[in-house]
């Protein structure tokens, strides 16, 4: 309802006269997106320079002109001039853990879920990819067991629970997720909670279920740790979080690699893999200061068109969590840079080469996507299809991606 509500009241509704009034009130505004936008790249160039005292000006002319209740790109600029205070000042890496160990209510949390639920597809469409793969992987079999590298809250399992128990005779679900730990964070307590809530639900919908939680980095699970039986459909689901590991910058041999590897040894029957699709991992400050800028002028402007200003869950959203991930890649280096997200043509290349094969995109999922968007979203969301990859995103820019893969039993192991 609210994503209706949300495209009803989006730019595209509007007549061609009213667009015409707001365009011409509106043409100062644009002017100034416009500069703010310049005055963040000579800012981050001054930074990059060490031009303290130009950097420190356009700090405060930027400061002037941003604010986190405005339009999009005052909203856009007031994190990322945070995040240039902090590079300036040398202090990104004690803001940072602060941000992350600030904790989130379960209230605020799940106002932040259902918000992103109704104003976009993404979560929405990855799950639907999820549920519909390990449906169709399942079918015939007793035993299924998921491995989920980034269970945090279980919202995504739900739905499936839903799907196992429609079927009448259910099968036996295991899931095993995996969480990093992080600080200010109490690993049992949240593991107890998820497995609970999950088993609830399971019980709800007659499913029989089981649940373990693991707190380890990715990078550092054993297997043995993790109880597989052969007699189970073994199915591994990696929704957006591969983007926080090392990469070749910070090891020659880095953790993400070592994850698929570890994750091919696991020889599951399907790996789901999601991934944020961006450029901003380069180890040339205003190089990747730019590509952040044009990824989150895309998230800020979905953002803008498809939710009202004062939406507290929208505050929530860009304050608590996208304004941390813009600190981190501004103000942080070397480990303590954890966003590094890579492009889809650059994890099909790291799949291949640890010895997974790709799985062909069923045209079914495609059409519910694209039937999805158009029946509860803006128009200008896209969804398409690209070596496998069911890609989304927002006026033309791909922002996630999603495919499937199974073991290449051609390849040695790893």
């Amino acid at each position: 309802m609210a994503a209706k509500e949300a495209s009803k009241n989006s730019p595209k509704g509007e007549s061609k006269s009213t667009a015409q009034q707001k365009s011409r009130g509106t043409r100062q505004l644009k002017k100034e997106v416009v500069d703010l936008r310049s005055l963040l790249i000579h800012c981050a160039q001054a930074v990059a320079a060490d031009d303290r005292l130009l950097a420190s000006e356009l700090i405060k002319k930027i400061r002037q002109h941003s604010s986190r209740d405005g339009e999009c790109c005052q909203r856009l600029a007031f994190y990322f001039v945070n995040g240039l205070e902090a590079r300036l000042a040398g202090t990104g890496s004690q803001l940072f853990p602060k941000m992350l160990a600030k904790r989130i209510s379960e209230d605020d949390m799940l106002k932040v879920y259902n918000f992103y639920l109704a104003v976009c597809p993404f979560h929405r469409a990855s799950y639907t990819f999820a549920n519909q793969t390990i449906i169709e992987t399942s079918a015939g079999h007793s035993r299924v067991h998921i491995i989920d590298f980034g269970v945090y809250t279980g919202f995504q399992w739900p739905s499936l629970i839903q799907l196992f128990g429609d079927q009448g005779v259910p099968p036996r679900l295991r899931i095993t997720g995996i969480e990093v730990p992080r600080p200010g964070f109490s690993p049992l307590e949240n593991i107890e909670r998820t497995g609970k809530l999950l088993a609830d639900y399971a019980n709800m919908y007659k499913v029989p279920f089981q649940y373990q939680g693991i707190y380890s980095r990715y990078e550092d699970i054993q297997i043995e740790d993790l109880n597989i039986e052969e007699d189970e459909v073994l199915i591994i689901n990696c929704l957006y979080r591969m983007k926080n590991l090392g990469d070749e910058t910070v090891a020659m041999d880095s953790a993400r690699d070592r994850v698929l590897k570890i994750m091919r040894r696991m020889n599951p029957k399907v790996f789901i893999f999601g991934i944020l699709n961006g450029s901003y991992s380069s180890p040339f400050f205003v190089t990747r200061f730019k590509e952040l800028l044009f990824h989150y002028s895309s998230l800020f402007d979905m953002l803008d068109v498809n939710a009202s200003r004062g939406n507290e869950a929208r505050k929530l959203l860009e304050g608590g969590i996208l304004g941390r991930e813009i600190l981190n890649v501004i103000a942080c280096e070397s480990a303590d840079r954890i966003e590094r997200p890579e492009t889809y043509q650059q994890w099909q290349a790291r799949c291949l080469k640890v010895g997974f094969e790709q799985l062909p995109l069923d045209p079914a999922i495609m059409k519910s996507m694209l039937l999805m968007k158009k029946e509860f979203y803006h128009e200008d969301f896209v969804a398409d299809e690209d070596s496998g990859w069911l890609l989304q995103g927002w006026k033309g820019r791909v922002l996630y991606a999603l495919s499937k893969w199974k073991i290449n039993e051609s390849c040695a192991d790893q």
